[in-house]
């Protein structure tokens, strides 16, 4: 496809990278460093400042690490959890003041490489416990939105949530085990203020579950992909639609919010059909009665909800771009962009804009004749209806081909990066602080882009 004007540039690669296969990069919730995941059995601590290796973690796993995810939510000390083909999911903790204190605890394993950097120290990471239960390959770990849980997803078809117990002794507590998937599950994610957890799998469904009178089970099941799901991510729940116009009218934004105090945020998920889909739950009011209900038009919903009954509709079909499977896609929670990465080597990135006034327009119209006919309208039948004045549509803004060279890549994610200036451990109000996204790909290479409008 041609490509768009892009602004997506490489700021630089994280260097020395990994010999192996890079799986996924997970940004840590508030400083300036990630965690990449090898298929060297591996995970690599990377600075988002200078881009340099800061340690390694080593001796936890038998086989490749699939997997990983920060702990949010806690002070003083960063604590990962890791999930690997040998079937089980590791804890990882480090003071976050480890290198300014002189304490030494015996039973702490050393299991860090620190980098030749006068900048960097050397981080003491310790392994803290081993969750055994899955059968098969780990192939996602999602922390809840307080820290509490975990959920765990593998190839033997089965999601796991266990309960840290927080008792300084790290014992975890296994909660649920929910099976319905009729494949392997490739992804968990929880929602960013509920305790309500999104999978996705082989049988092409993406599925909600949440607990209820102390047991968890699945609230709706999400029909729309015609391939496996590969990956799913929550739109943030401050995130506004860009407008034409420049700034977003006050009334707009009131609508924006009423909205979504209503519905929720979304939730975007990504396939091996080559779509990217948005989906927003229809408030309990509004199920039944609506002019487009399926009881009105005779019309079955292509979501089926089963259990106790939550109705998601699909609320967009992101302009199409890819070739390929899409392996991954990232939705800043910061400036509601969302990106696109797959097996065709290609990054996408979208956003979203208010269309005031007017009928509904082909987003793939003015998404740009770039991504090619089979752009797909966002406001299909299939969709629920908005008002005139909350009709948005998606656009593709950037496009960079060929982002690792042949090779696919198999994750993205947005990350903080602190002004290297201005070291802090702050949230994203720093005004010293740039939003950049991060890719993994198959050669080992693990690139950061910053977007530029």
């Amino acid at each position: 496809m041609a490509q768009t004007n892009s602004h997506l540039t490489l700021l630089s690669d994280l260097t020395p990278p990994s010999l192996e296969r890079t799986w996924l990069t997970s940004p840590h919730p508030t400083l300036p460093i990630v965690a990449t995941c090898s298929s060297d059995k591996t995970v690599r601590i990377y600075s988002l400042t200078n881009f340099k290796l800061l340690s390694t973690i080593t001796g936890g796993h038998k086989r490749s690490v699939r997997t990983a995810a920060w702990k949010p939510h806690i002070s003083g000390e960063s604590v990962l959890a890791t999930g690997s083909f040998d079937a089980t999911v590791g804890i990882w903790r480090r003071w976050d003041n480890y290198g300014a204190t002189n304490t030494t605890e015996e039973n702490h394993t050393n299991l860090t490489e620190g980098a030749d950097d006068a900048d960097t120290e050397d981080e003491e990471w310790r392994f803290a416990v081993l969750l055994d239960g899955h059968d098969s390959e780990v192939k996602s770990v999602s922390w809840s939105p307080s820290g509490m849980l975990l959920a765990t997803c593998a190839r033997d078809k089965s999601i796991w949530i266990w309960e840290d117990l927080d008792d300084g002794d790290n014992n975890f507590e296994t909660v649920a085990v929910m099976q319905e998937h009729g494949g392997d599950v490739k992804c968990v994610s929880w929602h960013p203020v509920e305790e309500c957890l999104a999978s996705a799998g082989y049988d092409d469904t993406i599925r909600l579950w949440r607990e209820d009178l102390d047991d968890w089970g699945q609230v709706a099941c999400i029909k729309g992909h015609a391939g496996t799901v590969w990956f799913l991510d929550w739109e943030g729940v401050d995130t506004t639609p860009a407008s034409a116009a420049g700034a977003v009218s006050a009334d707009l934004q009131r609508q924006w919010c009423e909205q979504v105090s209503l519905s929720g945020p979304r939730l975007v998920s990504c396939s091996d059909d080559r779509t990217a889909r948005i989906w927003r739950r229809v408030p309990k009011e509004s199920v039944s009665g609506t002019a487009l209900s399926s009881a009105a038009t005779g019309i079955p919903s292509i979501i089926r909800p089963t259990g106790t009954d939550e109705n998601w509709e699909e609320d967009a079909c992101l302009p199409h771009a890819h070739e390929l499977a899409i392996y991954s896609v990232a939705w800043s929670r910061r400036t509601g962009l969302i990106a696109s990465v797959g097996a065709d080597g290609r990054i996408v990135l979208y956003e979203e804009r208010f269309v005031e006034g007017g009928p509904s327009t082909d987003a793939g119209a003015d998404a740009g004749a770039d991504a090619g006919a089979d752009a797909m309208d966002t406001t299909d039948d299939a969709a629920p209806v908005q008002s005139s004045s909350l009709r948005t549509e998606w656009s593709i803004v950037a496009v960079v081909d060929g982002a690792h060279g042949i090779y696919e890549i198999n994750h993205a994610a947005w990350a903080k990066r602190a002004d290297r200036g201005s070291e802090s451990t702050s949230t994203s109000t720093s005004p010293n602080e740039e939003e950049v996204l991060v890719t993994t790909a198959d050669d080992g290479s693990v690139k950061v882009w910053s977007f530029q409008r």
